[in-house]
């Protein structure tokens, strides 16, 4: 089976997402051949520039078909007029305005073969009812649980304090950081030589060292999709403080020394109190695995979906 990916580029790499191209290599490892067509030009009419490349491609390729993600990167595959299309829209894509939320909904009905969703609230937030919800899934052989002096050595980190980690760019207005640094002035009261490190524009292969040299995991955040982050928190049994945002609640039900929060600062403050403090560190990656979130088991079903596609 030949699928073609579309997407936007990362402006800075030039390359597919990092979402997108673990996806991608999830379904490689699967024996998929996957290529990609990222979307060249700025704005909206530079997604609609790429219409007629994109169907040169798709023709040309003879794939099976298109797996379009984010939905500016869908509007312009349907437009392309190649079918079939399977689409995964991401967490930002239940927030968008108005016109486009209603824009998708007319292409879920009459365009595309399959919409996938990250979470059961995108889900109702677009109106969508047949969309199938399957967030990203975790390479588990890279988030794994390492000794914290050798993660700690790796990311250049030599105090011998407790480590918090928000791991965003504390910029971005929907990540929340006035809360985080809020709770942590208090936490600083009561729990004695820690440390707030935020981690951002960091080299992915160095995520799975900064989550592994933590202590706990704080995300504060006022809306999410399915949080990435927090499972490969999961992954590498990093303790997880955060606000009831994507489907973070749910992953992390079962999971010992984790905490839902509200965004009471005070609340927040408690928990990480409870988490540092903590006897046990996490049974994340137990309960990961056994709710299928590994990138493996999310390939998996992935391909269930082309298959039935192009079996019809």
């Amino acid at each position: 089976m030949k699928i073609l990916f579309v997407s936007s580029g990362n402006k800075n790499t030039g390359e597919a997402g990092i979402l997108v191209r673990n996806q991608a290599n999830s379904l490689i490892q699967e024996g998929i051949e996957v290529d990609f067509f990222l979307i060249k030009g700025k704005g909206f009419w530079g997604y609609i520039k790429n219409i007629p490349k994109i169907r040169k491609a798709f023709l040309k390729g003879n794939y099976s078909l298109i797996h379009a993600h984010y939905s500016l990167s869908a509007f312009a595959a349907s437009l392309s007029g190649c079918f079939p299309i399977v689409v995964s829209l991401m967490g930002s894509d239940a927030y968008m305005s108005h016109f486009y939320r209603v824009l998708a909904r007319v292409f879920y009905l009459v365009r595309w073969k399959k919409t996938i969703v990250k979470t059961e609230r995108m889900k109702v937030l677009l109106k969508m009812k047949q969309a199938i919800v399957l967030p990203n899934g975790v390479d588990v052989e890279r988030f794994k649980p390492i000794p914290k002096e050798i993660a700690r050595e790796k990311i250049g980190y030599t105090q011998d304090s407790k480590l918090v980690i928000f791991v965003a760019d504390p910029s971005r207005a929907e990540k929340n950081f006035e809360l985080a640094q809020k709770s942590f002035d208090l936490l600083k009261d009561k729990v004695n030589n820690v440390v707030l490190m935020t981690v951002y524009n960091k080299p992915n292969s160095l995520i799975p060292y900064y989550l592994n040299a933590a202590d706990a995991l704080l995300l504060t955040s006022k809306w999410e999709g399915s949080v990435n982050v927090v499972k490969e928190a999961m992954a590498c049994n990093l303790p997880i403080i955060s606000t009831d945002v994507g489907d973070v609640k749910s992953n992390i039900n079962g999971v010992e020394n984790c905490y839902i929060c509200s965004f009471n600062p005070m609340d927040i403050a408690d928990k990480l109190e409870l988490a540092l403090n903590g006897e046990t560190t996490s049974n994340g990656r137990d309960i990961l695995l056994k709710k299928g979130l590994d990138s493996r088991s999310i390939a998996r079903k992935i391909i269930r979906i082309y298959e039935d596609i192009v079996s019809k």
